[in-house]
C-alpha cells in the first residue's frame, strides 16, 4: 500500500471521528464547499513556491495538496480507486487528443 493509499484510507477513517479531536473531521463537518476552499488555498500555496522555485517549500506544499484534494473527494463521496481508475482510463492517450474528446 503506498502512502497516498494510507492517506486516503486515514481520511476515509477520520470521516467517521469526533470534530473536536480531528482536523479532518473538523474540515469535513464543515461541509464539501470549505474542503474545496481549503484545497484551493494550499493549491495556491504550492504554485507560489513552486514559482519561488523553494524546492522543500513545495514538496511539503504539494504534500498539502495532496491531503487536502482526498479531503475534498471525501466530501463529495469519490474515492481515490475512482480517480485513479480514470487515470488508468486516460492511460495512453495524448493530453491534447483528451482534451478534444472532452470539448475543451
Amino acid at each position: 500500500m503506498s502512502a497516498l493509499d494510507r492517506l486516503a484510507a486515514t481520511v476515509a477513517a477520520r470521516a467517521a471521528a469526533d470534530p473536536d479531536g480531528s482536523w479532518t473531521a473538523k474540515l469535513l463537518a464543515r461541509g464539501p464547499e470549505k474542503c474545496a476552499e481549503k484545497f484551493g488555498e494550499e493549491a495556491v500555496e504550492a504554485v507560489i513556491e513552486a514559482v519561488k522555485g523553494d524546492r522543500d517549500r513545495l514538496t511539503a506544499e504539494a504534500a498539502d495538496v495532496l491531503y487536502h484534494l482526498l479531503v475534498m473527494l471525501q466530501a463529495r463521496g469519490v474515492t481515490l480507486d475512482e480517480v485513479l481508475a480514470e487515470l488508468d482510463r486516460r492511460a495512453g492517450t495524448s493530453g491534447l487528443e483528451e482534451k478534444a474528446q472532452r470539448g475543451d
